[in-house]
């Protein structure tokens, strides 16, 4: 499977087993894996932002951060697939190609979010980067842990292959 910024994709549970952290999002069993996530590259790992489809639950939400800070760049409502979908930027997390499990499909048919859509989350996504480099972390997971968990990963997949 060749791996694309701008698609959404399914995780497997076994990352989610290996990370054990409270505040990744729930991967949902059954004939459909959830949630989906979008995709944003960085150097050797992969950032995965979560897709929600309880968007009265983040209206609400949205529009408390906006009332008390004049504006939320960490949830986005968009039209995902023909949908209203959330994008929790505040939910994301980085992992590695081994646990992607397959592309998110529409109808069978393989979606890419729109350019204008994709632009947006990754300006907000480098925002909340940015922020965390200054000490200000908006994000839920602990991703420094995550980020450490997943390099460690590649450096004992490096030294298997010599």
């Amino acid at each position: 499977m060749e791996i694309k910024e701008g698609y959404l994709y399914h995780i497997s549970r076994d990352f989610f087993e290996l990370v054990d952290d409270p505040n990744l999002p729930i991967n949902h069993s059954g004939v459909h894996s959830r949630p989906s996530y979008f995709l944003v590259k960085d150097k050797d790992l992969l950032w995965f932002i979560p897709l929600s489809s309880k968007v009265d639950k983040y209206k609400k939400i949205i529009a408390n951060k906006k009332e008390k800070y004049g504006r939320c760049n960490t949830v986005l409502i968009r039209k995902i697939a023909n949908k209203d979908s959330v994008i929790l930027i505040q939910n994301a997390f980085p992992t590695l190609p081994k646990y992607l499990t397959h592309q998110h499909t529409v109808n069978g048919k393989i979606y890419k979010v729109p350019k204008g859509i994709q632009k947006e989350i990754k300006y907000n996504f480098n925002e909340l980067m940015s922020l965390k480099k200054q000490g200000i972390d908006l994000f839920f997971t602990d991703v420094d842990k995550i980020k450490e968990m997943m390099y460690q990963e590649l450096q004992n997949d490096t030294v298997q292959k010599v």
